[in-house]
């Protein structure tokens, strides 16, 4: 470049030089070519005797500035050529390096990637974390995702030659540099949220098992795509460190069951897991809480930190032999917890509880739950560890109780209930204990509506049971989310009823038009599938359904390098 500013000066003084040299010639000319035109203005007025004489030397003077004038031409071309050159510029290029290079050596960088989508009404369907709740290192999606791949620009580089000539040559473009393991599965995810964005206006896609359809659904297409693009390519890390009981393990035959079901299908499935950590988007933390409960709680001691430390312990232990929780501060990384005490024992390590992933069935949002970071899962009681003679019921026709209730007394919702409504109406059968001889699954199976209302914590396994009974679920609450809530709008199949409204709970069941009851209670036949316990795991069953919504709180945080 200073090369190319050095010749152009050079040239320049040349060019004054040349500019010098015919100036005068032209100069003369000009002034004869006036002297002569003031001459022939002097008139026929002013001719004397000498009239004649003048206008001779006139012509003689013409004549001979026509022909200094014939030989100046050629001598100013010949002299200009002669200086242009062997005083000119060597490289014919030069003058367009100098013109170009104020700007090839700042060529803007390329434009960034297309965003992905953001999230679709309603907005549940991704949703978005706060962003106050992640590191620098981690950005929640709000709004357009957008990831930029810089490259650099291609420029002109001068270099110089063995003869001191100055040359000026393209660069080959530089090599797309080669993407970390990282930036490759956030591709991956911004690609899956296009997808997803995409299904909005597509037509609905086939599926051999299961298309969703019908106002149970936020969005039904939105959802489908979404669930095929997790079964595209979503992989989870199990971290393989920890022993049973308190790690790779849990309960299958209990209020717990989930905890157990889950580890194990997580422990066997080998499409959603990976082996290679480096190709994972999520990282579960296998303990089970309920088995800390039991095997290193100290009953009755109140005391809460040998459960604390052993989460704690957990985390730093993969934290100092993995670099995938201090990348991404946990973020990517789940637990999931069915116990009472789950949230609490979340909170035994600071980021585990703020940032990472956690699917509860105690989904309180008054005991920290955030919907939009956490997992609402359901509560599912299985005595014998399967759902044999638990899914079914008779048709409407045949349920001629209206609504049902039968529990202790657990709990701030459920005096309220029992207190208005035990023993009192033959259409609301709320009781604390059952008759002698009466069948707790038949009660449900003849009424409309069951009674669902939250004991000490907020989730009950009576919301499953009604569905598989094809009772339509009566929830009475305060905070709780229930399960699947990004997906699923309750209130098409549901009746949420506050707990100020109890005494009026009568009426609000039968304003319920016969119409209206029947669609409810068909959209729960549908439903329910989602709720479904299968060994080995069967497409949009709960198993599935829980990963799917591990999957969309995943799709919606972006993890960067630093």
């Amino acid at each position: 470049k200073t090369e190319s500013k050095t010749n152009n000066f050079e040239y320049k003084q040349k060019l004054s030089l040349l500019k010098l040299i015919i100036s005068p010639l032209i100069s003369s000319s000009v002034s004869s070519q006036k002297k002569r035109e003031r001459e022939r203005g002097m008139g026929d007025e002013d001719v004397d005797d000498h009239g004649k004489h003048c206008r001779n030397m006139s012509a003689c003077s013409s004549s001979y500035s026509t022909k200094l004038f014939l030989f100046m031409v050629p001598l100013v071309i010949l002299v200009s050529c002669f200086v242009f050159v062997n005083l000119g510029p060597k490289d014919p290029t030069s003058l367009l390096t100098s013109l170009s290079s104020s700007t090839s050596h700042h060529l803007p960088s390329p434009p960034t990637t297309a965003p992905a989508p953001s999230p679709l009404p309603p907005d549940i369907i991704l949703p978005s974390l706060p962003a106050s709740s992640l590191s620098t290192k981690v950005e929640s999606v709000q709004g357009n995702y957008n990831r930029t791949v810089r490259l650099n620009p291609i420029n002109n580089i001068t270099v110089a030659s063995n003869d001191n000539v100055t040359t000026t040559a393209s660069s080959e473009p530089k090599k797309r540099r080669v993407l970390s393991n990282l930036e490759k599965i956030e591709l991956e995810l911004q690609k899956a949220r296009a997808s997803i964005k995409a299904a909005s206006m597509d037509d609905p896609v086939d599926d051999p098992d299961y298309v969703p359809l019908g106002p149970m659904y936020w969005n039904a297409k939105v959802f489908h795509r979404s669930y095929l693009e997790m079964e595209k390519q979503f992989k989870i890390y199990v971290y393989k460190e920890g022993e049973p009981p308190l790690f790779h393990d849990g309960p299958c035959k209990s209020i717990y069951s989930m905890e157990g079901s889950f580890i194990y299908e997580m422990e066997t499935d080998t499409r959603f897991r990976t082996n290679n950590p480096d190709k994972a988007h999520a990282f579960y933390l296998p303990f089970s809480v309920v088995k800390m409960v039991r095997y290193v709680y100290e009953r009755n001691s109140r005391d809460f930190g040998p459960i604390r430390n052993t989460v704690r312990d957990y985390i730093n232990l993969v934290g100092d032999k993995y670099p995938y929780w201090n990348r991404s501060i946990g973020a990517d990384h789940f637990i999931l917890s069915c116990h009472d005490w789950g949230p609490e024992a979340s909170f035994s390590h600071p980021h585990l509880g703020h940032n990472s992933i956690r699917a509860l069935c105690n989904a309180n949002t008054s005991e920290r739950f955030k919907p939009r970071k956490d997992v609402s899962i359901p509560e599912i009681n299985l005595r014998t560890g399967s759902l044999k003679g638990l899914v079914g019921g008779p048709s409407p026709s045949s349920r001629p109780i209206l609504a049902f209730f039968a529990g202790g007394v657990h709990g701030p919702v459920r005096p309220v209930l029992l207190d208005h409504w035990e023993d009192k109406d033959n259409d609301i059968r709320v009781h604390k204990y059952l008759p002698r001889g009466t069948s707790y699954s038949d009660m449900m199976r003849n009424s409309k509506f069951c009674i669902c209302p939250s004991g000490y914590e907020v989730a009950s396994p009576r919301i499953v049971e009604a569905l598989y009974s094809g009772c339509v679920p009566v929830l009475i609450n305060s905070g709780y989310v229930p399960p699947f809530s990004d997906v699923l709008n309750w209130k098409s199949f549901s009746v949420i009823v506050s707990v100020e409204d109890i005494p009026n709970l009568k009426t609000i069941l039968t304003s319920i038009s016969p119409r209206q009851y029947l669609r409810m209670y068909r959209r729960v036949l549908k439903v329910r599938r989602h709720f479904e316990v299968n060994s080995p795991a069967k497409r949009f069953d709960v198993f599935h359904m829980i990963l799917h919504s591990i999957w969309v709180r995943r799709l919606n945080v972006r993890i960067r390098e630093v």
